[in-house]
């Protein structure tokens, strides 16, 4: 009976090496392939994102940097604004200064402002003084805090809003205080703007202390000088100021990007603990450490501040990680497709041919995409308006775009690996520029470069050009490289220069009008002068004459000379008038006992058409002045009022005190501020057009027939009120008459002299 043999002989079917296992493994050894690929395409799309990542981090953070430093700019403005609004005098009233503060819509224009206050300083002889008159305004509980005996002491006397916790502040003695008086002090001295350092203000409850600051303007007495530091000391009378909380000055600042970025402000040039005015919520220190970060400094108000900005959790979520995964995906499914076609091919070459050029057809698309993508940013950079540099750590030009080439006169194969300093800094500076790009390289950061630096360029021809240089740092394994964007900004300096010429121009075009005009005002008056004494010496030569040739009616000959040489007299004196030149004997006067000794003369000189009505105060103030000279000028205002009202009418003289203060308008048209006694001398006339009003002062100017008036009688009462200390005002409209009014300084005498007795001047 045959055994069947108990060693069966192996098939070579399942072996390895077997044929039939070939095309698997030609299959597993492509998708292993395109893994690698996948790997080594996918990692470079991470990295394009994470550089994109980087530049929206770097822009935001520059963005918001700049909206800070824009911010400040304008609470600066508001403060020296409210300077000028108080000119030159921090006693305004409460009403007065609420009123400016609500103009302003500070809490809807400027947020972040705690509010807008004024410090006065108060001299200790004068302690007790202000307190009262505080107490007096209505402040029954107003006194200097903290109290005590101090070289300096000022107080916050204005501060709007004037409510809740602004309150505590009412009174306070910030010069007592070290930080606050160096802001202060410093402000007096050089005459700007001046912040304090970090500060606890004194509106801070208990709950809810926030690190803050303050603002100072200095507010010098009007009219006194400070173009030097001692004539400052002497003319500063206090400080326009504004709190501010730096929790509500930061809140909305990012937008709708806010919780991209994590802010830490620090006051002064190192960011340390003590120094911190500002930290984003949400935000601790070490508690994780940033993908990215930003440092750069800015200027508020003379003071320093050092500002931090780190990439926020959500916002390094945001990295676009969609075109990796497809990629991945892609590899993957390509290597699958790969491996599909290597089995194919083993066991069919035709189909296995045709989807391998498929394959390879994607991959070539794949491939001509990112060079695409990296053809366009190189454009974009080609392009641009400014020239774009890109500097290594070592000193040395990576990259240079067309912009660059034409600015400076070098093609990117010259330029690209020589040393930047060698290139393009003039030799007394490479020196100074080489330091600041060991530091940058080193830091990422210098002082030089902390924003848009205006600079001095070399170019090929070796000529020096005026640029404007803005940098980022790109960090590398050897350092801080830089990235610059390079404009040139000759045209934007020929254009002031342009702008500086024309308005130099303007000015002396102006200057050769003034005096054309004033060489005509002098014809003018010169031809006048002449024409009118030309008519007096007429009839004085033709009476001479006639009296040479016949012996008859030789006294009535003897009176027309005497009235011709009387009239020249009368020219003459008008003209003095006018001139300023001629001789008053000024007494103290009661103007309404005057218009009552004239009230016969006025009528007479009126007519019976025109009515007159005088208004009258009582208790009205004597005036030094010469009362003959201002009877003429008073007739001559009545004998124009009536000429001015063909057909009859009523003239109104009028008698008034009137105060002027330095911030009156009255003070801006030119009448200096004091007492002064007005007299208004009103018609319902005619009226004059507005060019008749710009000549109505000019000498021999009038707008009466020929023969009916010299066009003296303005020009003779704008003379006389001047050279007795006063002004004089016109206002009229066509249809609505005219009023003339003069204000004659009031007199310190009480008394008025015996009538017509003038005092020696």
């Amino acid at each position: 009976m045959p055994h069947p043999d108990p060693s069966p002989t192996p098939s070579n079917r399942n072996s390895p090496r077997s044929p039939a296992h070939l095309p698997f493994l030609l299959a597993a050894l492509a998708f292993l392939a395109a893994l690698i690929v996948t790997y080594m395409v996918a990692g470079n799309a991470q990295r394009t994102a994470a550089g994109e990542l980087a530049g929206n981090f770097n822009f935001r953070a520059r963005d918001l940097a700049a909206g800070i430093d824009r911010r400040l700019d304008v609470y600066e403005e508001v403060l020296l604004a409210t300077c000028g609004f108080l000119r030159g005098s921090v006693d305004v009233g409460r009403a007065e200064f609420a009123d400016y503060y609500a103009l302003l819509h500070l809490n809807d224009r400027f947020p972040g402002i705690e509010a807008l206050g004024i410090a006065t300083i108060v001299p200790p002889g004068r302690l007790d003084a202000h307190v009262a008159a505080m107490r007096a305004e209505g402040f029954r509980d107003y006194a200097i805090k903290p109290p005590g005996t101090r070289p300096v002491i000022t107080s916050i006397t204005r501060i709007e809003p004037f409510s809740g916790r602004n309150l505590r502040a009412f009174g306070y003695d910030m010069f007592s205080e070290p930080v606050r008086r160096a802001a202060m002090a410093a402000a007096r001295d050089t005459g700007h703007a001046v912040a304090t350092g970090k500060v606890v203000l004194v509106q801070e409850g208990r709950r809810d202390d926030q690190a803050g600051f303050l603002m100072y303007v200095p507010v010098y007495r009007a009219g006194m000088a400070h173009d030097t530091v001692a004539a400052r000391r002497a003319a500063i009378v206090g400080w326009v100021y504004a709190p501010f909380r730096m929790n509500d000055l930061m809140r909305g600042l990012g937008g709708e990007h806010a919780g991209d970025l994590q802010v830490e402000i620090y006051d002064g040039l190192a960011p340390t603990a003590d120094a911190l005015l500002y930290r984003s919520p949400g935000a601790a220190a070490g508690s994780r450490r940033p993908l990215l970060s930003y440092q750069t400094t800015v200027d508020n108000a003379g003071r320093s501040w050092t500002i931090v900005l780190h990439s926020a959790p959500a916002f390094e979520a945001a990295r676009d990680r969609r075109a990796t995964v497809a990629i991945a995906l892609t590899g993957i499914g390509l290597g699958l497709l790969l491996a599909l076609v290597v089995w194919l091919l083993a066991s069919e070459r035709r189909r296995a041919l045709q989807l391998a050029q498929g394959m390879t057809v994607e991959l070539r698309t794949s491939r001509d995409r990112i060079d695409a993508e990296g053809e366009r940013v190189r454009l974009i950079l080609q392009t641009a308006y400014d020239a774009f540099i890109a500097i290594a750590p070592d000193g040395r030009i990576t990259d240079w775009n067309l912009r660059a080439c034409q600015l400076f006169g070098w093609n990117e194969g010259e330029a690209v690996g020589r040393d930047v300093l060698e290139l393009l800094v003039p030799a007394p500076r490479r020196d100074e520029w080489r330091g600041c790009l060991a530091q940058f390289a080193r830091d990422g950061a210098c002082p030089m470069l902390t924003g848009p630096t205006e600079a001095t360029a070399l170019t090929h021809d070796g000529h020096e050009i005026p640029v404007e240089i803005a940098i980022t740092p790109l960090a590398t394994k050897q350092g801080y490289g830089v990235t610059a964007f390079v404009r040139d900004i000759r045209p934007r300096k020929e254009a002031a220069e342009r702008e500086h010429q024309r308005q130099q121009r303007l000015e002396e075009a102006r200057a050769a009008l003034l005096r054309s005009q004033k060489l005509e005002a002098v014809g003018k008056l010169t031809g006048g002068v002449a024409h009118d004494f030309n008519n007096i010496l007429h009839i004085i030569s033709a009476n001479v004459q006639l009296m040479l040739r016949s012996d008859d009616n030789g006294r009535k000959r003897l009176l027309n000379i005497l009235d011709a040489v009387e009239r020249g007299k009368k020219l003459a004196a008008q003209l003095l008038a006018f001139a300023r030149r001629q001789p008053l004997h000024p007494s103290v006067v009661n103007l309404a006992q005057l218009i009552e000794r004239m009230d016969t003369l006025l009528h007479r000189a009126a007519g019976d058409s025109v009515a007159i009505r005088m208004v009258i105060p009582p208790d009205l103030w004597n005036v030094l002045v010469d009362p003959n000279q201002l009877e003429n000028v008073l007739l001559n205002l009545v004998i124009n009022a009536r000429d001015a009202m063909e057909g009859g009418g009523s003239v109104t003289i009028a008698l008034a005190n009137v105060t002027i203060e330095a911030a009156d308008e009255l003070a801006y048209s030119g009448i200096r501020p004091g007492k002064f006694v007005t007299v208004a001398v009103g018609d319902t006339g005619t009226g004059m057009p507005p060019d008749v009003m710009e000549r109505a002062f000019e000498p021999f100017f009038t707008t009466k027939p020929e023969g009916k008036g010299t066009g003296l009688g303005l020009s003779m009462a704008h003379g006389f009120v001047k050279q007795s200390g006063g002004h004089i005002r016109l206002a009229s409209k066509p249809g609505a008459g005219t009023t003339v009014t003069i204000y004659l300084p009031r007199a310190r005498q009480d008394t008025p002299d015996p009538v017509f007795l003038p005092v020696p001047h």
